[in-house]
């Protein structure tokens, strides 16, 4: 088995990601990703690579190569242990880890980080970076450590699971009695927190933040689609996998006949089209 193991290296601000594919008669198999946290970027590289490689029984003869990618990469000043290292562009690895785990040859890949990036990929084709927003899981975590003195997103999540939004977001039906989207006018949003009551409940406000958050990446994320005339749209990184994500999602999905997708192991998209990249041409 040796030399017969890619790793990909997602290098981000408070963790990192790892992942591995395993040649086996001619054909790549996915390692199971996990991450790490820790605050020093360099401790968690080295603290990562290590456990990655004790938990799936490897040494270091077993590596191929090493493709790093995200916003923590520039820290990394050498090789890993003298391992093969290769930085890779983060939106490339963004639409290649998209489309593998989508299945598909086409989509609008959507990146919900700290902040959220866009990126159109099409099999074939080097991935395209479209933009942004800076609303993400920082304005998530932000916010909430400033309102409800929560910092920690499955708390939050916790939380919002018993609130309304009645009490916190102006809707359309608030405002019109015309039926703007059939159907869809009692759940329409008009504004975030634009109706917030005295009334509302923590729970309520944990649930008004996540929608907000969802929304905004929502609908920059169908702007982006349809410039390209598709209604794929694939969702990837640590916020797409907060609990209230399918159902909000879900909501848009029916308003603007869109499609957008969660996959398995949607956080670690990234990471996997990093290590995707390492693959090609072997």
């Amino acid at each position: 088995m040796s030399k017969s193991v890619i790793i990909g290296i997602d290098i981000g601000g408070s963790t990192t990601k790892i992942v591995g594919f395993r040649r086996m008669s001619g054909k790549y198999k996915l390692i199971d990703p996990f991450l790490v946290r820790a605050t020093d970027p360099i401790t968690s590289i080295y603290g990562a690579f290590g456990k990655f490689l004790d938990r799936n029984e490897l040494s270091l003869d077993d590596i191929s190569k090493v493709m790093v990618t995200g916003a923590g990469s520039s820290y990394l000043s050498k090789p890993i242990y003298n391992l093969n290292c290769q930085t890779i562009e983060e939106f490339d690895s963004i639409g290649l880890g998209g489309l593998y785990l989508s299945g598909l040859d086409e989509a609008i890949i959507t990146s919900c980080g700290t902040g959220t990036a866009l990126v159109y990929a099409k099999k074939g084709e080097r991935p395209k970076y479209l933009g942004g927003t800076g609303v993400g899981g920082g304005t998530l975590v932000g916010l909430s450590k400033k309102i409800l003195s929560m910092d920690t997103v499955e708390h939050i999540s916790e939380l919002a699971k018993g609130g309304s939004l009645d009490k916190v977001d102006l809707k359309i039906s608030d405002i019109t009695k015309t039926d703007i989207v059939p159907g869809f006018s009692d759940t329409m949003t008009a504004s975030n927190f634009g109706s917030i009551s005295d009334l509302a409940t923590r729970e309520d406000i944990a649930l008004g933040i996540i929608n907000m958050v969802f929304e905004t990446i929502g609908m920059i994320s169908i702007f982006a689609a349809r410039n390209y005339g598709i209604k794929d749209v694939i969702l990837t990184g640590n916020v797409s996998v907060v609990a209230q994500a399918k159902e909000i999602f879900g909501k848009l999905n029916k308003m603007f006949n869109m499609n957008f997708i969660i996959p398995d192991n949607s956080a670690f998209g990234t990471v996997i089209g990093a290590a995707l990249s390492g693959c090609s041409g072997d």
